[in-house]
């Protein structure tokens, strides 16, 4: 469907030896980072450091130039954009509930609330919740474990069970929202319309 109409050349592709030295390093560089997080501490900066430098190296065995490989960063970047905005609007609204003490009024409203409901109808009940709050993921758990959390402390439930109901309600909510990329792009791709798709998943969801 795709490559209906493309030259002959893109119809069997093959990969220069350039391509390949820029996949080994791509390769490399999630090894290296693998050995880093897990034996010498590392988190986010030096995360960001390594794939800000590997993209130079890449750039440069590429022979991209300078205005192909700043164009082709931004592009990147643009994607993750939003993302990046739902994490830092959700923080914020994280800060003023902190400093405002709205987050202690809500658990302390929360807890003479569900504080007579029995462990299993507790973490049922957050289950929901975390399935109808917020539709990205990583905004959700910004928003919603600073408050979750705790009130498992309230209700007697670990709060492992708690992240593992978000975990559960993030992935049932991601196989149909119509927000996220994956799913969507995955329609387009498949040729399927999201109708089509509610239909054939809602019994599956269900199982779930």
């Amino acid at each position: 469907i795709f490559l209906g109409d493309a030259d002959a050349e893109f119809l069997e592709p093959k990969l220069t030896g350039t391509q390949k030295l820029v996949l080994l390093l791509f390769f490399a560089t999630f090894a290296v980072m693998i050995w880093g997080v897990s034996s010498q501490g590392w988190w986010m900066e030096r995360m960001g450091a390594l794939f800000f430098g590997m993209a130079i190296v890449v750039g440069l065995v590429a022979r991209m130039g300078e205005k192909k490989l700043t164009s082709a960063f931004v592009e990147g970047a643009k994607d993750l954009l939003g993302v990046a905005l739902v994490i830092g609007l959700a923080r914020g609204i994280v800060v003023i509930m902190e400093q405002g003490l709205i987050a202690d009024t809500i658990l302390n409203s929360a807890a003479d609330t569900l504080g007579g409901l029995s462990e299993i109808a507790f973490i049922n009940l957050m289950l929901w919740i975390e399935s109808f709050l917020v539709p990205s993921s990583s905004g959700l758990a910004v928003l919603s474990m600073p408050i979750l959390a705790p009130l498992g402390d309230f209700a007697s439930v670990s709060r492992d069970l708690v992240v593992t109901a978000y975990q559960s309600a993030s992935g049932l909510v991601n196989l149909i929202t119509p927000t996220s990329a994956v799913v969507i792009g995955g329609l387009a791709i498949g040729r399927v319309s999201f109708d089509r798709w509610l239909m054939f998943i809602w019994p599956l969801l269900l199982i779930l």
